[in-house]
């Protein structure tokens, strides 16, 4: 929020606070409390979220993560595996793969993605497993970086 007075910009963020208070005949009011502070203290404020976030990306060690735990989603296991997503959409509907769907988007582990090749319900190499996994790790990363960027 803006405010501008003779010129100048002030920053100031506000907070608002709603407490319902019943009386009687069961009538609600609802009184608001406004908290604003000044321009410098927000831009402080600012400055250490974005000093912790910072500390938070550059302290995580994505190198030492199990490989099994990620998820991928539906387009890099059909790509990688060079499988149809009709056949992902088999082994949903007859549930012998677990998945999880995300705003519309269908999720494996890669150790569910494995299982599957053991079982042999996916016709696929190990070449093709470790490419889904290098070239997801990469895709995350560069993610990563985008998002220190901005």
């Amino acid at each position: 929020m803006q405010f501008r007075f003779r010129g100048v910009v002030n920053y100031s963020l506000c907070f608002y606070m709603i407490l319902f208070q019943t009386f009687a005949a069961n009538q609600q009011v609802a009184i608001m409390e406004v908290i604003t502070i000044d321009s410098q203290a927000y831009k402080e404020l600012v400055s250490k979220i974005n000093a912790i976030a910072k500390f938070v990306v550059d302290h995580q060690d994505d190198d030492t993560a199990n490989p099994d735990e990620m998820w991928v989603d539906s387009y890099e296991v059909c790509t990688f595996l060079k499988i149809s997503e009709r056949t992902l959409q088999r082994l949903r509907s007859k549930r012998l793969i677990s998945y999880s769907i995300i705003s519309g988007k269908s999720y494996y582990t890669i150790a569910e993605i494995k299982r599957m090749l053991s079982e042999k319900r996916i016709r696929s190499t190990d070449e093709c497993m470790n490419d889904l996994i290098k070239n997801h790790q990469l895709h995350a990363q560069q993610r990563r970086i985008i998002k220190t960027d901005k």
